[in-house]
């Protein structure tokens, strides 16, 4: 896998507590990476760390096959576009010129701004005055300070916190077509899972500090536990038609709920419950949602 970003042993602590605790972060080149854990979970401290904003106690952080370092700090970080937290403006100058300034310290040419104005839509807003743009709007405009000079890698926290479902949507239609429209790599943190779950190919969890899961969207998908809900007339008679033949279930909700099971054996119970004259009203499979995986992960502090 070509990787774009890996740490090894990252930690770092406040007093005595470990707000990233030997985290090893291996982030694909040219992909989605989403970054998910529970607020205070340690995201964006390893943001910061990755960006060279906050001294890790100990670990490595390597950015484009280099080990960030006082050294080459600077010349690494031309190469990436942030946006932690909510962004900075100046309110009673207008988008453009807002623009201008980050252009000037990023050393980035002019004629780059009205390029990330239209990648972020705000191009017929750019003589308006941010104090009179929404919150949308100034998310947006934060995103193309982060765009300026065509940068490689794109890391964005928390992106679409305090945004309406519409703002939400705009900006995850603009982040999911970055890697292929600009051959950008993308790390967005999130506590949302189903907003992860609509843009990102891989996915990291961490939790309390710890990285508990890190691979493909596919490959947390396929942790989901399915079974068969089956509702009758007599839940409790049926249940100990299921035991008889050596299927475990229980009752749940006016259902009986059993671990998946072979089609033979199912169908073998459904028979023997006809026989018996107990009505069967609904069968159906069941699976976790990728929210019922993430809760299960995060709540118990587990690696799958």
């Amino acid at each position: 896998m070509n990787t774009i970003i890996t740490t090894a042993k990252l930690s770092k602590k406040y007093k005595d507590t470990f707000a990233v605790d030997n985290v090893a972060l291996n982030i694909p080149k040219g992909m989605i990476y989403g970054f998910l854990g529970p607020n205070g979970a340690g995201k964006s401290t390893t943001l910061k760390m990755i960006l060279g904003l906050i001294k890790p106690n100990s670990g490595i952080v390597n950015v484009f096959g280099q080990e960030m370092n006082n050294e080459n700090k600077i010349s690494i970080l031309k190469d990436i576009g942030s946006l932690i937290e909510s962004p900075s403006y100046y309110g009673h100058l207008n988008g453009y010129e807002n623009l201008e300034i980050v252009s000037i310290l990023k050393n980035v040419p002019k004629k780059d701004i009205n390029r990330v104005l239209q990648i972020v839509r705000l191009d017929k807003q750019k003589n308006k005055k941010v104090s009179q743009y929404s919150l949308g709007m100034k998310q947006r405009l934060g995103l193309a300070c982060a765009l300026l000079g065509n940068p490689k890698l794109l890391i964005l926290d928390e992106p679409t916190n305090g945004l309406d479902p519409s703002g939400i949507q705009e900006i995850r239609a603009l982040i999911k077509s970055l890697p292929k429209k600009l051959g950008m790599t993308v790390i967005i943190s999130s506590h949302l899972l189903s907003e992860i779950d609509q843009i990102a190919d891989y996915v990291g969890i961490i939790n309390k500090g710890k990285l508990i899961f890190q691979e493909s969207l596919t490959k947390l998908r396929q942790q989901a536990i399915a079974s068969i809900a089956v509702r009758t007339l007599n839940n409790s008679m049926a249940k100990k038609i299921f035991e008889k033949n050596k299927v475990a279930c229980e009752i749940n909700d006016n259902y009986l709920i059993v671990p998946k099971v072979s089609d033979k054996d199912l169908a073998g119970c459904i028979n023997q419950l006809c026989k018996e004259n107990i009505g069967v009203v609904r069968i159906e499979e069941r699976c976790e949602n990728l929210e019922d995986i993430f809760l299960k992960l995060t709540d118990k502090g587990k690696s799958l």
